[in-house]
């Protein structure tokens, strides 16, 4: 098996998970917190998504559909153009308010140029250094594996989040 065969079939399961998570999610459910301070579902999949979208924006060498497809002004979140969710105060988590519907585009568009990325590369454009700040630097395959992790840790978590809201009473 090839790495992209891997690396596709990694990114279809954030995709499963992403999805899952947003059936038949209305506002309460989205905007639901364990407590005050806690990651929101609509927060969750809005930052996976940014991070996705940014990191293989910057391995393309292209820029982020967050802004050449219009997605930041349909979100209209009062954050800086790159934000992209790392480090966000619970104030800003709680500023991420979008509906299911708006969640899912943006991150099956950034799920469909991924995938088409994945189509471009040759075996041996997995080992190219992209970088040179970690020890070891970092490389492309590295880098989709970082943000595969990222995106199935915090899909789990807004999976979790709704299993909790659903004790709650919300559905």
């Amino acid at each position: 098996m090839l790495s992209t065969d891997l690396m596709t079939d990694a990114f279809g399961r954030v995709q499963e998970a992403v999805h899952a998570v947003l059936v038949g999610a209305g506002s309460d459910l989205l905007e639901f917190r364990a407590d005050p301070e806690a990651n929101t579902i609509a927060w969750l999949v809005w930052h996976l998504t940014r991070v996705q979208d940014d990191h293989v924006a910057d391995l393309m060498g292209e820029p982020q559909l967050w802004t050449t497809e219009g997605w930041q002004k349909r979100f209209n979140l009062p954050f800086a153009v790159g934000a992209t969710g790392y480090r966000q105060s619970a104030g800003e988590v709680a500023a991420v308010r979008a509906g299911s519907d708006l969640l899912r585009g943006y991150f099956d568009a950034v799920h469909e140029r991924t995938i088409a990325y994945l189509g471009t590369l040759r075996e041996d454009d997995f080992s190219r250094v992209v970088d040179t700040r970690w020890t070891p630097p970092v490389t492309v395959a590295v880098r989709l594996v970082s943000v595969i992790g990222d995106d199935l840790e915090h899909a789990g978590q807004a999976a979790f989040v709704r299993g909790l809201a659903h004790r709650a009473g919300l559905h």
